[in-house]
């Protein structure tokens, strides 16, 4: 048990309590709530994830672009 809980006097029957009730309150939107939060989840990782693979994402915004031969093309 962390030293702050324990200091609190909250054990694990308290703790056991206390996700009871929250279950009993929020049982029927528990599984939508969750689910949600596995999708963004996975929508934040394939964004980090898309960020890695394209490394010149950083001149993107400077107008400038490169192709894949390496040239890099200015837009202004």
């Amino acid at each position: 048990m962390t030293p702050l809980l324990a200091f609190m006097g909250i054990g694990t029957v308290e703790l056991m309590v206390v996700a009871g009730v929250i279950l009993l309150l929020f049982g029927s939107r528990l599984p939508k709530v969750m689910r949600s939060l596995g999708e963004g989840i996975v929508e934040f990782k394939r964004g980090v994830q898309g960020i890695e693979d394209d490394p010149h994402a950083s001149q993107a915004g400077s107008g400038e672009r490169q192709h894949d031969s390496g040239r890099v093309e200015s837009h202004r």
